[in-house]
């Protein structure tokens, strides 16, 4: 039972946030130090949901001052990682190549779109962890019927035990393979306090927006993509990126309202883009699927909408390199991982050697913003025809298996 007295009382700060918090100049310090008290289990329910649900209505829950703020709370009162241990586990696997420096890389969408397509985001991250170092942070469904952790955790021959990663273990992990899965709840535990309200609430809170912001490795990121389910969260998000000091982002929105890169039709993007001078810009643009090369396909044809078990299988094939090269889940895919390829900088590298398969023959054309989309298609194709990425995967697989329970 929750001891009453341990609460901090935020009434002052409720009764500035509604009707109109800018009239009150409330910050987003402010908020920020108010949702820090929910991770400690120091604000009380009734006013945890008194908070949640005034961000909400007055929409200051989608102001990138206050995301990039509540964010770095969030990650501030993340599980304690050892950095240098995880630097000397990274530093025998950093593979630098073009604008890529070899750093982690995470690819995750705020989820919320209804549509119910495949896991492109986490199939995506598999394949691109054959040449980029992945920090994929997720967790299990919320709006879908498959979640990224649901979906790893049913994959066979070996399901992934995704619990056993933790602080003191994510370094063996890096060590036996270029992919790791930070599980929110193992990575977050704080969150815990705030569920229940959550559930009971009703809306989308806060906490949906910052998942995708709040990856537990922070600064250790060096780039990241991803996809927003409303085309006016698109800019929001890059900004508040930008803010907490990002220098290589790449956020999409699909024209439907998808939190990907569409296969359907066209994809609006706002990359982050770093001058010489160290200044970053947000610089936006469209992209559509024969950008890449690839054909469009209707979103019902990449919508299983499936159970774990059933979207792991499909998972397991694309790996294995058991689709038809035009599939178009796979294709789907392909987009996704190619542009998380662009995002990483990798493609701008004007040689290639990735290994057995590779032809070396760089695609230099360029598309809507400057980028060599059709280059990352080549590249996210080898992972799969070279069996790299599936090479990578059972690596994870295994790693997680052999830690303790």
């Amino acid at each position: 039972m929750d001891d009453q007295s341990s609460f901090v009382d935020i009434r002052p700060l409720l009764q500035r946030l509604w009707p109109d918090p800018a009239k009150e100049n409330v910050t987003a310090k402010e908020i920020a130090d108010a949702l820090s008290l929910i991770f400690v289990n120091r604000l009380s329910p009734v006013q945890t949901g008194s908070l949640l649900t005034a961000l909400h209505f007055t929409s200051w829950d989608r102001r990138a001052d206050v995301l990039a703020e509540a964010s770095a709370a969030m990650r501030h009162h993340a599980a304690h990682i050892d950095f240098a241990s995880l630097e000397s586990a990274l530093s025998n696997r950093r593979k630098p190549e073009g604008k890529y420096n070899g750093g982690l890389c995470d690819i995750v969408g705020t989820g919320g779109d209804s549509y119910n397509t495949f896991n492109i985001s986490t199939t995506s991250s598999i394949l691109a962890s054959s040449l980029l170092l992945l920090a994929k942070h997720g967790n299990r469904a919320s709006t879908s019927k498959s979640g990224s952790a649901d979906l790893l955790m049913n994959m066979q021959p070996l399901p992934a035990q995704l619990g056993r990663i933790t602080p003191s273990t994510i370094s063996t992990v890096y060590a036996q393979t270029n992919y790791a899965f930070l599980f929110a709840p193992v990575f977050h535990p704080g969150m815990r306090h705030v569920a229940s309200i959550r559930k009971e609430l009703g809306w989308r809170t806060i906490f949906n927006l910052l998942g995708p912001l709040s990856n537990p490795l922070g600064d250790a990121i060096e780039a990241r993509m991803l996809g927003v389910a409303r085309s006016d969260l698109g800019p929001v998000f890059a900004e508040a990126l930008r803010i907490a000091g990002a220098r290589k982002g790449l956020v999409v929105c699909g024209a439907e309202q998808l939190d990907e890169i569409s296969c359907a039709g066209p994809t609006l993007c706002w990359q982050l883009v770093q001058h010489a001078s160290g200044a970053v810009d947000v610089e936006h643009y469209t992209l559509e699927p024969a950008d890449f090369g690839l054909g469009a396909h209707p979103l019902d044809t990449v919508s299983p909408g499936r159970e774990p078990h059933e979207n792991a299988e499909i998972l397991r094939k694309i790996l294995q390199n058991e689709m038809p090269p035009n599939d178009p889940i796979l294709e789907f895919v392909l987009l996704n991982t190619a542009a998380f390829f662009v995002a990483s900088g990798i493609c701008e590298a004007d040689t290639s050697s990735m290994g057995p398969g590779d032809d070396g023959k760089v695609i230099r054309e360029r598309g809507p913003g400057g980028g060599r989309w059709k280059e990352g298609v080549r590249r996210a194709r080898w992972t799969i025809e070279s069996g790299e990425a599936w090479k990578q995967w059972n690596a994870f697989a295994e790693v997680t298996n052999s830690l303790p329970a």
